[in-house]
């Protein structure tokens, strides 16, 4: 798949921080410790519905960690993925009555033109499920063939299912107990009822051809893959065993990032499959839980067809903290609006406080577990100084804009 354009990232002078993030499997902030190339696989939309905030957040997030690591003199693969083959998207395709491809064809390019607007630094690889097809099906015949997947007993749509037991280590990511995993599984696109099955825990890895429905040949009979094997395979293929980061948001905790490791894991041998699990948490509207179900989303591309300035609206992201669920409210935006028309009265001055100790600051919060809020503060204290005429650095002004362009991502 076509991913989006770049933006390019200025070179900050200073010191760099490395950076320290939150690993779901440990429940500790620890240090990220990348080679030469930092790796990370962040997961990808279903593309049946345009981008909502909670996907911008999450998004936002990992584009921290993206530029942190640039400015840590990094390379930076980056990978994700777009599931453009999954039951969700053929019932909105069913239920509006649009061709399945068109439908995740025209919500991906907008997913692209809305990351582009809130200048996310794009992945190197932007891989569809359904391209991804041949390399999934390999995937599920070793799995088969090392008795680690099974196919259901049912003759008619007889299944292929993960032994969520293979590993040895299952759980391990997100800590849950099984009477949790059975919740989860259940309410996020899990079959725990389906008969045939060894275990109500064991994953989707291949559905047979129903009629109506898409399929694809292959070696293991017509059908489509699963949700979870899709991400182990296009990370695995791209980045190998043990990279750096697996990311999303934290509704993907379990089940999808506990299979997508365990599957990962026996398909290798190797453990972990990522070096850190990190997750962001969930966005709500004016106090209550914002969800396609509840029909109370806000999406990226309405707030720009009524002339949001998108910066504005990476503001108010990030101005809570990536780990704190938090709400968003029309006050938010204005905050996050307000904020904005500050820093650009602030770097358009001729002069300007200390930009250098700003820099420094920005560094450390960032680093500390992408510790939005106090570093926007920062922000906010400089330009108020500024506000009031404090400090005579003609330099202040360029340095803090570029700063912010190159660690915040806002254009000022």
């Amino acid at each position: 798949m076509q991913t989006w354009l770049s933006q390019p990232v200025p070179r900050v002078p200073g010191t760099p921080r490395p950076l320290r993030l939150h690993d779901t499997a440990s429940g500790e902030v620890r240090p990220t410790a990348p080679g030469p190339t930092a790796t990370m696989y962040v997961c990808g939309i279903t593309p049946y519905d345009a981008t909502h905030l909670g996907h911008a957040a999450t998004y936002l997030a990992f584009d921290l960690v993206h530029r942190v690591w640039l400015d840590n003199g990094h390379k930076v693969r980056y990978v994700q993925n777009v599931t453009d083959i999954d039951d969700p998207l053929l019932e909105r395709a069913a239920r509006d009555q649009d061709d399945w491809v068109v439908l995740g064809m025209r919500e991906t390019a907008l997913f692209r033109e809305d990351m582009a607007a809130l200048r996310v630094l794009p992945p190197a690889a932007f891989i569809g499920a359904v391209e991804s097809i041949p390399e999934i099906v390999e995937a599920v015949a070793k799995l088969l063939a090392g008795g680690a997947a099974y196919r259901a007993d049912d003759p008619e749509h007889p299944d292929v299912y993960f032994d969520h037991r293979a590993s040895g280590r299952f759980g391990y990511e997100s800590n849950y107990d099984e009477a949790t995993m059975a919740r989860f599984f259940a309410e996020r696109g899990g079959d725990p009822e389906r008969p045939g099955k060894r275990h109500p825990l064991d994953a989707l890895l291949w559905r047979v051809a129903r009629d109506g429905e898409p399929s694809w040949d292959s070696e293991l009979g017509p059908g489509r893959p699963g949700w979870h094997i899709e991400c182990s395979v296009i990370a695995l293929n791209r980045l190998g065993a043990g990279f750096d980061l697996q990311g999303g948001g934290s509704d993907l905790v379990f089940p999808h990032h506990e299979y997508s490791a365990a599957h990962a894991e026996v398909l290798t041998g190797e453990h972990p499959f990522a070096r850190h699990y990190t997750h962001s948490a969930m966005i709500g509207l004016d106090g209550e839980k914002m969800s396609k179900s509840r029909g109370n989303l806000v999406f990226v591309s309405r707030l720009r067809a009524d002339g949001v300035d998108p910066m504005a609206v990476r503001l108010a992201l990030l101005a809570g903290h990536y780990r704190t669920d938090r709400s968003w409210t029309d006050g938010l935006l204005a905050e996050g609006a307000a904020r904005l028309a500050r820093w650009r009265t602030a770097v358009a001055a001729a002069e300007g406080p200390d930009g250098a100790a700003l820099v420094e600051r920005l560094r450390d919060h960032l680093a500390d577990d992408l510790d939005t809020p106090r570093a926007l503060a920062a922000v906010d204290a400089w330009a108020e100084r500024a506000a009031r005429g404090t400090g005579g650095d003609p330099d202040a002004p360029t340095a803090v804009r570029r700063a912010v362009d190159a660690l915040l991502g806002i254009a000022l």
